[in-house]
């Protein structure tokens, strides 16, 4: 099993948090949560490699530092396409199962990982199966699991898990859904960046966090809660 690390150009990350945090702080974030999915990921002894897509240098010399192998995006085309592409240079290759897993997960762990790929491995090998990590929503899909890889198309996206589920059945395949903290704890609006400083984590975003404005943060969500632009 191979995993596969979509990231998108830094400068374009969470443009959700524009409001809050410059465009480099922006990449400075991304970059920390990558390193601590990379972290997660190197330690987990039934995959055989990381395989992280991107159109960023940034990205990839990290990726470097962790041992991945990088795939070059020339430009940005979108998730999907970069996921499908990743997924088809793979089964090419001979791999039979990939995990992909979102960059932007600063709380998931090695365990968790490994649970998830067990989960997956209770199908008999040869199998066709799908198991997804769900966002803490249970709409998104932060991680997913595919043997073979092309089992389905990827549909990333609002409501990703219902489509990618929707898929599966087509496909004759009955998807396992597995929750997890880490898994499913993302970092898209200033609530979840507030969430996190609270958390007791000792991962690379966390200390990232550390050095940023707390009280901007908190009058950025209070805003953001009451519809205050």
């Amino acid at each position: 099993m191979w995993a596969i690390v979509p990231v998108k150009r830094l400068a374009e990350a969470k443009q959700r948090l524009s409001a809050l945090l410059s465009t480099e702080q922006r990449a400075a974030l991304g970059l920390a949560m990558l390193e601590d999915v990379l972290a997660a990921l190197s330690g987990v002894a039934a995959l055989d490699g990381i395989l992280l897509v991107s159109p960023d240098p940034r990205a990839h010399a990290l990726g470097r530092r962790y041992g991945a192998r990088i795939l070059v995006e020339a430009e940005n085309h979108g998730l999907n396409p970069a996921v499908q592409r990743a997924a088809a240079l793979l089964q090419a290759e001979g791999v039979a199962q990939i995990l992909v897993l979102h960059g932007d997960l600063p709380l998931v762990t090695e365990q968790e990982i490994s649970r998830l790929i067990a989960a997956h491995r209770l199908t008999p090998a040869l199998t066709p199966a799908l198991t997804i990590a769900p966002d803490a929503q249970g709409r998104g899909t932060n991680a997913m699991i595919c043997s073979p890889p092309d089992l389905v198309d990827f549909h990333y996206g609002p409501d990703s898990v219902r489509a990618h589920c929707a898929a599966a059945e087509q496909a004759g395949v009955v998807p396992t859904l597995l929750r997890a903290e880490g898994l499913g704890f993302d970092i898209d609006e200033v609530g979840d960046l507030l969430a996190l400083t609270a958390h007791p984590a000792t991962t690379c975003t966390r200390k990232w966090l550390s050095g940023q404005p707390l009280a901007a943060m908190q009058a950025a969500c209070t805003q953001e809660k009451a519809g205050v632009s």
